[in-house]
């Protein structure tokens, strides 16, 4: 009896499906990226209970044809691909063919789509990979997929299943990518009705950053630009201090496509240089442009691990466009802001707060500011008498009930807060407000700047003048606009740094012989390991010679090291091989610079003299980058001259009713 058999294709597909739907997400992803690919600009992603119950994608692409729907249920059946050739130049995020056939055979589909030209829709249902009913009905140009009952005939997939908040989670972030990916497309996400994330799809960027991750954080990120013969990139990434704990921030897009690849991720990672504090990591969007023949998207059925071509070549142009970036930024932080408390913006007094008029415009009425009136036009207005315009030579005409907004409403009791004209302010206030979204203009004019590369900072470091020390260990500076406190230890281990930095760069074959050398000794792993990197520690004069059995022997060393720290300094520099054997020889010397600037800093609670602090500063301010140490410790933080006067009072706060300058 044969033991060889075929598996049933209802079988096969759920087998199959294991790879491609993982969990409610992994279905959303699959139905959104085939929205994508059908030329939509608007889509609706409706999910309940976190998508386990019910998932439903509406978009208004190009639909699918009558006789092309049963098809498009069969594993390996494509519109995307033809041929071999094609699929060595992917230009669409969907071409394996099995992502509605891996959903049926696991859950209960529902399709119903349309095509501009034909007179009528098609519903196709089928559950658990059986066609239960293909009929026609009515559509409008699109497609609409309702998938239910997810993983009903393989419950044990849904033991592996996390919270509805994990899961929902992880749908958000499906769709975030994408819209960062397709800014053109209008997406919609709502989890049980309530609305989730919705962006413009007016292909603008910064708009759809904001969107997601907020305006306040889409206003601390830069723009930035760069290409070379084969890619192009472009973007927005974060200010230094807007860090997260985790990578999940950064997105990289490669044609559309969000992918996921370790390589270009730590050249964001290092655009930033020592800009970042250890352990954090900014928020990103790197959006790469190349030709489709030298990324190789057919490598998982996810389609988010691909093969680029020229890789290192894309690292580098990544890396040095976001470090090139961030240079012409001030990276000196407010000192308010470290802690935590943000300065409260700047508002007039109570009495110019109410100093304005209701211009006539054609349609409506807009706030406009009105020149200082006297201290008697003031107490007219608190008093109760009308907003008069000043005397014109040719007073224009108020309609009636123009005139009737004009006057002061004068609450005397909270049950007038009710009344008709009360409402009528209301209604008028608000539809001049809501007029235009905050998250649009704002953001475009505050970043029309960045998208011009070429724009010169107005002062990336401030001349400091010395006051005194603190403690021993912080530095008092001024400057024209404020108070400057400076880490004496970071700020030395910044210039340190650059300075060994410099010097490691430019190694030397001067070497100094040891009288008694040095024995080092590890397990067999570790020293095929070392063996392997012989070669690049000797471009940097660390000798190793074999000394027995997984043993090494160092007779002489660079004369940059630190008298004392010989040995100390060649095991770390090991460690360092042991830990990423790819490590480069850049890395490698960037690391010992650290190493070396943080060793021969001074320490907190250390005195310096007038002149001693004096030179600090100068060296710090003729660093490449004074903002912080090599470990992304601030260096310095700024009080703000309006920061000092509200610390003592000197400006009061807005919420004492007056705000006066003694």
């Amino acid at each position: 009896m044969a033991k060889i058999h075929e598996l049933a294709t209802v079988l096969a597909d759920q087998i199959a499906a294991g790879e491609v739907v993982e969990r409610p997400a992994s279905v959303v992803k699959e139905l959104v990226e085939n929205a994508i690919d059908a030329n939509s600009t608007q889509i609706d992603i409706y999910v309940k209970e976190a998508g386990i119950k019910e998932v439903t994608v509406i978009d208004n692409g190009e639909g699918i044809a009558a006789e092309d729907v049963p098809l498009a249920f069969f594993r390996h059946a494509t519109s995307k691909i033809k041929d071999r050739q094609d699929l060595f130049q992917v230009s669409t995020l969907g071409f394996r063919g099995e992502a509605l056939p891996s959903i049926a055979s696991v859950a209960d589909v529902c399709l119903e789509t349309a095509l501009q030209s034909e007179t009528q829709g098609t519903f196709y249902h089928v559950r658990g990979g059986e066609v239960t009913a293909h009929k026609p009905a009515a559509m409008r140009q699109g497609t609409k997929i309702t998938v239910t009952d997810l993983f009903y005939n393989t419950p044990a997939r849904l033991k592996y299943l996390s919270s509805l908040q994990t899961e929902l989670a992880a749908i958000s972030d499906i769709v975030n990518r994408l819209a960062l990916s397709h800014g053109e497309i209008a997406f919609a996400l709502y989890n049980n009705g309530k609305r989730i994330l919705q962006t413009a799809g007016n292909g603008k960027l910064i708009q759809t950053v904001s969107a997601i991750y907020g305006i306040q954080n889409a206003r601390q990120m830069v723009a930035f630009s760069g290409e070379d013969l084969d890619f192009k990139v472009q973007g927005y990434v974060s200010l230094p201090k807007l860090t997260r704990a985790s990578r999940n921030y950064i997105s990289l897009l490669i044609n559309g496509r969000y992918i996921k690849n370790k390589q270009l991720l730590k050249a964001v990672l290092q655009g930033y240089g020592s800009k970042l504090m250890v352990g954090r990591y900014p928020f990103g969007v790197i959006d790469i442009h190349l030709d489709p023949l030298l990324v190789d998207v057919n490598v998982h059925p996810t389609k988010q691990e691909v093969r680029i071509s020229k890789e290192e070549q894309l690292a580098n142009l990544i890396e040095q466009t976001i470090y090139a970036r961030l240079a012409k930024e001030n990276l000196i932080p407010s000192a308010l802001e470290n802690l935590g408390s943000k300065p409260k913006a700047k508002r007039g007094p109570k009495a110019e707060q109410l100093d304005f008029t209701l211009a006539e415009t054609s349609d409506s009425y807009e706030v406009k500011p009105k020149p200082k009136r006297s201290t008697a036009e003031i107490t007219q207005i608190l008093m109760g008498s009308s907003l008069a315009q000043p005397q014109e030579t040719t007073p224009k005409p108020a309609k009636t009930q123009d005139v009737a907004l004009t006057k002061p409403v004068i609450i005397e009791d909270k049950r007038q807060l009710d009344s008709d004209e009360l409402k009528a302010w209301d209604e008028k206030y608000r539809a001049k407000v809501q007029a235009k979204p905050i998250d649009t203009a704002e953001l475009e004019v505050e970043h029309a700047d960045d998208q011009s590369s070429q724009t010169p900072v107005k002062e990336k470091f401030p001349g400091l003048t010395y006051i005194g020390q603190l403690h021993g260990t912080y530095l008092l500076a001024q400057a024209a606009d404020g108070l400057y406190l400076v880490d004496q230890h970071a700020a030395q281990e910044r210039c340190k740094y650059e300075y060994y930095r410099e010097a490691i760069g430019e190694v030397s074959k001067a070497q100094q012989e040891l009288l008694v050398p040095i024995i080092l000794s590890y397990p067999t792993t570790d020293t095929l390991k070392i063996s392997e990197n012989r070669a690049k520690l000797a471009e940097l004069g660390i000798e190793l010679e074999e000394f027995g059995q997984n043993t090494f022997i160092v007779r002489r060393h660079p004369t940059w090291f630190i008298k004392g720290q010989e040995e100390d300094t060649i095991r770390e520099m090991i460690e360092w091989f042991l830990e990423d054997h790819k490590l480069t020889v850049a890395k490698f010397r960037e690391k010992t610079a650290i190493m070396m600037s943080c060793k021969r800093s001074i320490k907190a609670n250390h005195h310096l003299d007038d002149f001693q602090a004096k030179a600090l500063l100068e060296q710090l301010a003729k660093c490449n980058n004074p903002f912080n140490c090599p470990h992304g410790r601030p260096t310095l933080v700024h009080f703000s001259n309006s920061e000092l006067e509200r610390m003592f009072k000197r400006i009061q706060d807005p919420h004492q009713g007056k705000q006066t300058e003694l």
